[in-house]
């Protein structure tokens, strides 16, 4: 069993930043794949970022590529999001996942374990 709690979400203008973190609990951390998901209202749940046990293999949505970055420390059983230049578009509720599968990480549905959520708006 694994328990996300995600924080640092807020109000920013376009163009500035703001980093997610989630912490979890539990000893296997490290095992685990975690992701970033992203919902709007009126949406469905999308991927954002994902990133393997070590922080080597990380995955991004077209739509964030080289604007956010995901990283985790595995002492501090904690992972982040990095999210720089921001739009309008990435305004949602942004949530944390964890997984023990290692394929298609990039689907909700391969995720166990979810935070509570954090929103995110972004003022244009």
């Amino acid at each position: 069993q694994v328990q996300l709690v995600e924080s640092g979400g807020g109000l920013v203008q376009a163009g500035g930043s703001l980093r997610l973190s989630c912490a979890a609990s539990g000893r296997t951390f490290s095992r685990y794949v975690m992701g970033w998901f992203r919902q709007a209202p009126g949406k469905e749940r999308d991927f954002v970022a994902a990133v393997r046990w070590r922080g080597t293999m990380t995955y991004y949505a077209d739509s964030v590529k080289g604007r956010f970055t995901i990283s985790r420390d595995n002492a501090k059983n904690t992972v982040y999001l990095q999210m720089n230049s921001l739009k309008a578009d990435d305004t949602a509720v942004y949530y944390c996942a964890a997984t023990l599968r290692t394929d298609w990480v990039t689907l909700y549905y391969q995720y166990d374990y979810w935070g509570q959520g954090t929103q995110v708006t972004v003022s244009s």
